[in-house]
């Protein structure tokens, strides 16, 4: 009987390891004081390339030095569109805050901007979307796996819409993501409500490559578990009024690649 106890015993510890070593893409409960910040980056005319090499000699480490976190950076594959697109993560926004103050008056700081722009300005104008974790989000998390691509998408929810469509993630699309060879990165919900008066979806997907991203997407699209519960969810009317695509490769210095 002792004996027995003990292996059931073993067992259980044995499945608790399991599950909590699931891999990247285990979830686990939002952070709702932890605040996101998407900041995109255009560049003045011929400065693209400064931006992106002010970023990687200077920035991210004077970030850091005031307890900013780097998530991740990312240019767009379509080499038309010139901007450097990265996340940044704080304790909650009065540290955020905090930090973007400390970081611009930082005579560090001051001195990078005067050396890296003694023949003029080179970001043209700067987009911000601040964002907390979804409760779907898998751990969000520096890795590298070289010649990944990866694919930020954001859905406007339809009016009164929005738990419906997490609903949806959280049941099927996630999950259908992966059996169809797409990793799900990290999922946020902006701060700033839309038209509608909800927060937009916001996440991203890595791929071994654009061309295999789309085509998975296209497989997942097809696949009859998608169609069913898309047309389950939908009965009502459709749970999105926007979905947005952007496909990125990362910088060298991003954390996550």
């Amino acid at each position: 009987m002792r004996n027995f106890l003990l292996t059931c015993s073993l067992i259980v510890t044995a499945l608790s390891f399991s599950v909590a070593d699931s891999g990247p893409e285990t979830t686990k409960p939002a952070d709702p004081s932890r605040l996101y910040e998407v900041r995109i980056y255009y560049p003045t005319p011929g400065n693209y390339e400064n931006i992106i090499d002010r970023f990687r000699k200077y920035t991210t480490k004077i970030f850091e030095k005031h307890g900013m976190t780097n998530v991740g950076y990312w240019t767009p594959t379509d080499a038309s569109q010139e901007r450097l697109i990265y996340i940044l993560s704080y304790p909650n926004r009065e540290a955020r805050d905090a930090s973007w103050k400390a970081f611009g008056s930082d005579p560090e700081w001051k001195e990078v901007v005067a050396k890296t722009e003694a023949n003029g300005k080179i970001v043209a104008k700067v987009d911000q979307i601040f964002m907390t974790e979804a409760e779907i989000s898998p751990k969000i998390k520096a890795s590298k796996k070289p010649g990944r691509v990866f694919e930020l998408r954001t859905y406007s929810p339809a009016p009164g819409k929005l738990n419906d469509l997490i609903a949806r993630f959280k049941n099927h699309t996630i999950k259908l993501f992966k059996q169809h060879g797409m990793t799900n990165i990290g999922y946020w919900l902006t701060t700033q409500p839309d038209e509608s008066g909800q927060p937009k979806l916001v996440y991203i997907l890595a791929h071994p490559s654009e061309a295999e991203g789309k085509k998975h997407f296209d497989e997942f699209r097809a696949d009859p578990k998608w169609v069913k519960a898309k047309a389950d969810s939908e009965k009502n009317g459709p749970l999105t009024t926007k979905v947005e695509s952007v496909y990125m490769k990362p910088t060298d210095y991003s954390p996550i690649q």
